[in-house]
């Protein structure tokens, strides 16, 4: 049961959703950037970038243990599972389906924390979050067997058509949701022995150091001088969203706040990826798309909503 302060925990909550509303602004904002950089080069800087933000981050806080073998392990699975492997997964998955697309199957984030809740912290499923994993399930069903909306093929960073795979986007996105799903179970352990600065910047390290062979390989053929200025100020700004204040913002949150409860807020994410997608770059909301979020969002709400004190 939660025993902060009422002021502390709304605190936490107002970052936990600012968090997952940043993510999802630049999921969706990453589709320009994923055109302009390879995937694996664009994850490389925006480690680096991030880097050179916060090494003072890196600094052990007065009255901090040491880290023991084991927050050293979770500290490495934290990075290679929500920060590596997701940046790789949802940078490939938006550059094949649409910032639409990703949003609904994101809204998910909350039934699959609710399922690895229940496998690795025993926390038990109600019948309203089975429910909302029903929904959660139909949307993304929905998402995968409805036809793509006719739209321009992208232009990828060589100038060449980008290949149009919304179904091995839409399954990328998916994988990054079972990535993010680690993240908000193994981040719940890291707090109790770290503070959210020192997470977010040993992660952070973690995930340049295993971009820098891919980074460094396609840096060597890459034409960086036809890159706009435009370019450059979102990828700053993406990396410090991504890899810095997202970060800080959840891992501040996370620590007043039990996993599962934390992971509803990622409904904050495919609504904002949504709105950034119809809003910002100019996509539309098919029908199919549509009923596909409708039944997300009903998923979200229903386990999301308060229960009843006995």
């Amino acid at each position: 049961m939660n025993t902060a302060a009422p002021a502390s925990r709304l605190l936490a909550y107002g970052c936990l959703a600012l968090s997952m509303s940043l993510v999802g602004g630049y999921v969706a904002l990453s589709k320009p950037l994923v055109a302009a950089f390879p995937v694996l080069l664009l994850a490389w800087l925006r480690f680096g970038i991030a880097a050179l933000a916060m090494p003072h981050w890196l600094r052990r806080a007065p009255g901090e243990p040491p880290m023991s073998g084991r927050t050293r392990g979770l500290v490495f699975l934290e990075s290679f599972l929500g920060n590596f492997l997701f940046s790789v997964c949802m940078l490939f998955g938006v550059s094949l389906t649409s910032a639409v697309s990703a949003g609904v199957i994101m809204a998910s984030i909350p039934a699959a924390v609710a399922v690895a809740s229940w496998l690795f912290l025993r926390e038990r499923i109600t019948v309203r979050i089975g429910l909302a994993i029903g929904c959660a399930a139909l949307g993304i069903g929905l998402l995968a067997l409805a036809p793509a909306p006719a739209h321009a093929p992208a232009t990828g960073h060589n100038g060449a058509t980008a290949p149009s795979m919304p179904w091995l986007g839409n399954l990328l996105v998916f994988c990054a949701v079972l990535c993010e799903t680690a993240y908000a179970v193994i981040g719940k352990s890291l707090t109790g022995s770290l503070g959210p600065k020192r997470i977010s910047s040993l992660i952070n390290l973690w995930g340049f150091v295993l971009s820098m062979p891919f980074g460094i390989w396609f840096a060597l053929q890459f034409d960086f001088s036809a890159v706009r200025f435009g370019t450059w100020a979102l990828l700053v700004v993406y990396a410090l969203a991504a890899s810095i204040w997202t970060v800080w913002l959840w891992m501040t949150g996370l620590r007043h706040v039990p996993a599962a409860q934390a992971g509803v807020f990622a409904v904050m994410l495919p609504v904002s990826a949504a709105l950034v997608g119809v809003l910002v770059l100019g996509e539309s909301l098919s029908a199919p798309q549509l009923l596909a979020f409708a039944l997300a969002l009903v998923g979200v709400v229903l386990a999301t909503w308060p229960a009843r004190r006995s």
